[in-house]
């Protein structure tokens, strides 16, 4: 996580893989939901510039890893590349930003939460946006309920007491800079012609570029580093990015998009689960009952008619994912792995 869709024709038969596609789904899971957990270990000791900044290139190294062992080029095309610096930004760059420092003043169980609004955003801009994606009751229903489950979150009830708006509202930004960015990827980078796989290389590595010249400009350099931290930064990009998009990559190559994006509906109740057990973060009754409000809503976004979930298959992504028109992301660390996937988390 989790972009938007590319016809094309079925993958054609490989071999079959060491693992069952659902141990890889739950893994997957695990891994995106433990993100924010780790986000959260990793701004206790270094700027959210710095956590972003490692998190990208550590990401970034595991895809280009696997790009060297399959010789897999980059793209080529200067217009090819500046859409992908604006994929990178909207992508990776300013969610994965705008969530470090969200965590700085909430928990990392609300950001969590937060990240699954992502569907409901993309349902909203591609009534907007897309032409082609048109609403129907169920879809604009599922809408209304979610964000019912975001005040509920909130605690709209209470005047949001005890609430930072401020870490809040960079959490919501950042999962609506998601579904802009299928959205803008959808419009300018569908049937390109160039390998997902190296157009998620691209983009991360345009993003890690660009977190680089941003960082030196607003933090120091840190005076030590703190090893729990520092594995968290490690584990969030090599793991919640790098291994990330190349286990949703497969699984959308293997099961389809539709099976795989229902790993954005587990993100938020792992985020949850290992916030209260690990950082021991407070939970009242309002967070469980409206993530399961917005996850109801979310999933009502994402449905279509029977007849529309048969013909041409997505292509599977570019990088996060999308949590959401849409929803493929996932989550933190989805949105390296779609861009050019089915949609999202």
């Amino acid at each position: 996580m989790s972009t938007p869709p590319s016809p094309t024709a079925s993958p054609t038969p490989s071999a079959r893989p060491a693992l069952d596609w659902r141990v890889r789904f739950g893994v997957l899971s695990l891994i995106w939901g433990f993100s924010f957990l780790l986000i959260k270990v990793g701004t206790e000791a270094y700027a959210p510039f710095q956590v972003t900044l490692g998190r990208l290139v550590f990401g970034t190294a595991v895809v280009a890893a696997v790009l060297v062992v399959k010789r897999v080029r980059l793209p080529r095309g200067t217009r090819t590349w500046l859409h992908l610096t604006v994929a990178a930004l909207l992508l990776n760059a300013l969610p994965f930003s705008l969530f470090a420092y969200a965590e700085l003043t909430i928990p990392s169980t609300l950001a969590g939460i937060c990240n699954a609004t992502s569907p409901l955003w993309g349902m909203a801009l591609s009534l907007v946006a897309l032409s082609e994606d048109r609403p129907t009751r169920r879809r604009v229903a599922g809408l209304g309920i979610g964000f019912l489950g975001v005040l509920t979150v909130l605690g709209a009830w209470q005047g949001f007491s005890g609430l930072d708006f401020g870490g809040t509202a960079m959490a919501l930004l950042a999962s609506l800079s998601y579904p802009i960015g299928w959205i803008y990827v959808r419009r300018t980078l569908a049937g390109s012609g160039h390998s997902n796989l190296s157009l998620t290389g691209a983009q991360l590595l345009l993003a890690t570029a660009e977190l680089a010249v941003v960082t030196p400009l607003f933090t120091s350099f840190p005076t030590s580093f703190p090893v729990v931290p520092l594995l968290a930064v490690v584990a969030l990009g090599a793991l919640g990015t790098g291994l990330a998009f190349l286990l949703q990559y497969a699984l959308v190559s293997e099961v389809g998009p539709t099976t795989a994006q229902m790993v954005t509906y587990f993100i938020p109740v792992i985020a949850t689960a290992a916030g209260v057990a690990l950082l021991g973060e407070s939970l009242s009754w309002s967070t469980p009952v409206g993530a399961a409000i917005v996850l109801a809503g979310a999933a009502l976004t994402q449905s279509r008619p029977r007849g529309a979930l048969t013909g041409t298959r997505p292509r599977a992504g570019l990088g996060q994912p999308e949590p959401g028109a849409a929803l493929d992301q996932p989550g933190p660390g989805a949105a390296a792995a779609q861009p050019a996937a089915a949609e999202r988390r």
